[in-house]
């Protein structure tokens, strides 16, 4: 059975960085794209940035220039690399791999930024 562990997340000082790691034990077949979303208190969860199957990525606008989605296939692993981080970036992110057929989610991990 699939799960995707979340971790990385945690309290940083604006302009700091932090990196999500979202690993898949388990296998996944069909894998459409892989992608990092977030919910911040009282808003919609919103798409942060996405990582197609064939390794085109795209970012929020918000973020872009300052995140980056990556994977390693060989550790069947999933990450965001966010640096230059600011109070609005303060949410629940959770980490997607998509299927054609099915939608797997992360557990959530929470990310603050606060000074």
């Amino acid at each position: 059975q699939v799960q995707l562990v979340e971790s990385g997340g945690g309290l940083v000082q604006p302009g700091g960085s932090l990196r999500l790691s979202c690993a898949a034990s388990g296998s996944i077949f069909g894998i459409s794209a892989m992608g990092w979303y977030r919910q911040a208190p009282g808003k919609q969860r919103e798409l942060v940035a996405i990582i197609t199957s064939i390794g085109s990525t795209h970012y929020a606008d918000s973020v872009k220039d300052r995140f980056t989605i990556s994977r390693n296939n060989a550790k069947n692993t999933l990450y965001l690399q966010m640096n230059s981080l600011k109070p609005e970036d303060t949410a629940v992110y959770y980490c997607n791999w998509g299927t054609t057929i099915a939608s797997y989610w992360g557990q959530g991990t929470q990310v603050t930024v606060s000074s």
